[in-house]
């Protein structure tokens, strides 16, 4: 009998490098320096999550212009 077990491989999300999941002790990335890299785009707020609560400038101003439609009526 052959074992025929795939090994499973992700793409390391910061250098896009192909590692094998099991025994990767810096999973889902490469190496510690992709580890390190991702942890300072996050610390140097690289990575937004958008906000949904507040608008932007283009919906703050249509907003704006249709309440001064409004006050006119």
């Amino acid at each position: 009998m052959t074992n025929d077990k795939k090994t499973f491989t992700v793409k390391c999300p910061h250098c896009g490098a192909s590692k094998p999941w099991e025994g990767n002790a810096y999973r889902p990335f490469c190496s510690s320096r992709c580890r390190q890299m991702d942890l300072g785009a996050w610390v140097d707020e690289e990575y937004r999550v958008p906000d949904a609560s507040c608008p932007s400038d283009e919906e703050q101003s249509l907003s704006e212009l249709h309440q001064k439609t409004i006050d006119w009526s």
